[in-house]
């Protein structure tokens, strides 16, 4: 027998973890949602968070069940005495004729994401860090190019320089100092790191070519001058309620976590992204990748007697299921099937 099956709108695409999901019972929080922008595009970016899907023998398994009105999962209905198909699935084929085109699908942020580098209220410019008697020696290492940074770690210079005293000011002058060429053969950042390694011993500021980043230098300085600061100096509200500085670490800072401190709101949510993978592979350039959805139709072809499909057709009938899904999203339905045996 055959049952012929159009679809219109599949989504060929998964946004949860493969956890072989028709096969196991899911895990009691569910399965987790891995299609945020960081995972498929972002810094945590990762080829198996985007989840590619085709219709397989499970999935036209779980169209049978559904259409003869079993709508447990496909792993609960082939565990009981009675299923069905336990006899008939070794004889189920099918052929898939999709029309797959690609488009740009917005999700929906479900994991209560927040944007890394966006704040929501007012900014906060009286706050006692930068309008204390300590505020202009200890922003000020900002201010330092990465030479004197180097004189101010290793011979305990003074500094003289002036940073601009509000929180976007020094935001946006981390960022430049992030963007700085990590720097080589230099005997002076050496002896810096050094330095600032013995008292620091979380700081990683080597990268694989042995080359020296400057961000986390910048970023231990400030907790070496707060150090020394703090021989002349209350500077108790330049630290966390853990002794650190708020959204500053030995090795990098944080823009959400310094800026909550520092304005009237809470951090900003990420309300969704765009499910747009990029890439870049070698010899071949960035390639991008989109949602893929399909429409086309499905042939499940069921090798029994003429009795047996009019049996398999009557149950279909009985159980009145007028449309449904094929895989995620979409919209399928049965427009036809014929009873009579498959023929090579």
């Amino acid at each position: 027998m055959k049952i012929f099956i159009e679809y219109e709108s599949s989504w060929r695409n998964s946004f949860l973890e493969d956890i072989d999901g028709n096969n196991k019972p899911l895990p009691k929080k569910g399965r987790k949602f891995i299609a945020s922008g960081q995972n498929i595009s972002g810094m945590k970016s990762n080829p198996e968070y985007f989840i590619r899907r085709e219709v397989t023998i499970d999935t036209v398994m779980g169209l049978l069940n559904r259409l003869i009105g079993d709508q447990r999962k496909l792993y609960q209905s082939r565990q009981e005495i009675n299923y069905y198909f336990s006899q008939i699935e070794s004889v189920v084929s099918f052929e898939d004729k999709p029309l797959l085109t690609n488009e740009v699908t917005y999700i929906r942020n479900m994991n209560d994401s927040e944007d890394q580098n966006s704040f929501t209220g007012m900014i906060k410019t009286n706050d006692a860090i930068f309008r204390s008697d300590y505020s202009n020696e200890f922003w000020g290492v900002l201010a330092l190019d990465f030479d004197e940074l180097c004189r101010f770690v290793v011979n305990e210079t003074t500094i003289n320089k002036n940073q601009e005293l509000n929180p976007l000011a020094i935001t946006s002058r981390l960022e430049e100092i992030r963007k700085m060429k990590p720097v080589e053969d230099n005997k002076k950042a050496e002896e810096t790191l050094e330095i600032l390694s013995v008292k620091y011993p979380r700081i990683k500021a080597r990268n694989k070519k042995k080359g020296i980043y400057v961000l986390p230098i910048y970023c231990s300085a400030l907790y070496l001058q707060l150090e020394r600061l703090s021989n002349r100096f209350d500077t108790s509200s330049a630290r966390s309620t853990r002794g650190g500085i708020t959204g500053i670490s030995n090795n990098g800072f944080t823009p959400k976590d310094f800026l909550k401190r520092y304005t009237t709101g809470d951090k900003k949510k990420i309300w969704g992204n765009p499910y747009i993978r990029k890439e870049r592979i070698k010899g071949v350039g960035e390639v991008v990748s989109l949602m893929t959805k399909a429409s086309g139709q499905l042939d499940i072809n069921i090798d029994v007697d003429r009795e047996k499909a009019k049996e398999i057709k009557s149950l279909i009938e009985n159980a009145g299921v007028s449309s449904f899904y094929l895989g995620k999203k979409g919209l399928a339905y049965v427009t036809n099937i014929d009873t009579r045996e498959v023929r090579d």
